[in-house]
């Protein structure tokens, strides 16, 4: 079986490190990470990876957007997206949920049971 590979965009640097090490260490995964919402589009585009992991509160382009640009591109709709965001309130997770998302992490997250998450979110076994 191939080896996973996993989308990070994440504006900030240090968060974003921790997810990308704690999914190479822990879930001997491949990932590629982004600040940029935009790269992460291309990235998204040109990688083709086997999911998302997507901030909802960034400068440029707020997750929801860029979830539903992705959504809307054939060669990126069928990717899975996992949320990861402060904002965990019920009527938030009914929202991502009917949009489709696979899952939301809320921040902060335990970073000993990202993998975990993870693995449950998209059902990987």
């Amino acid at each position: 079986m191939n080896k996973k590979r996993i989308l990070v965009i994440e504006d900030e640097y240090d968060i974003s490190f921790i997810i990308s090490t704690c999914l190479e260490e822990f879930g001997t995964w491949e990932t590629l990470t982004t600040q940029s919402p935009h790269e992460g589009i291309t990235l998204a585009q040109t990688e083709k990876p086997d999911a998302i992991i997507l901030d909802v509160m960034m400068p440029d382009m707020d997750g929801l957007t860029l979830f539903n640009y992705l959504k809307s591109e054939p060669n990126t709709q069928e990717i899975p997206v996992i949320l990861m965001t402060a904002k965990v309130q019920n009527s938030d997770l009914k929202l991502f949920h009917n949009l489709g998302v696979k899952g939301v992490i809320s921040k902060p997250f335990d970073p000993l049971k990202l993998v975990e998450q993870i693995t449950e979110l998209l059902q990987w076994k």
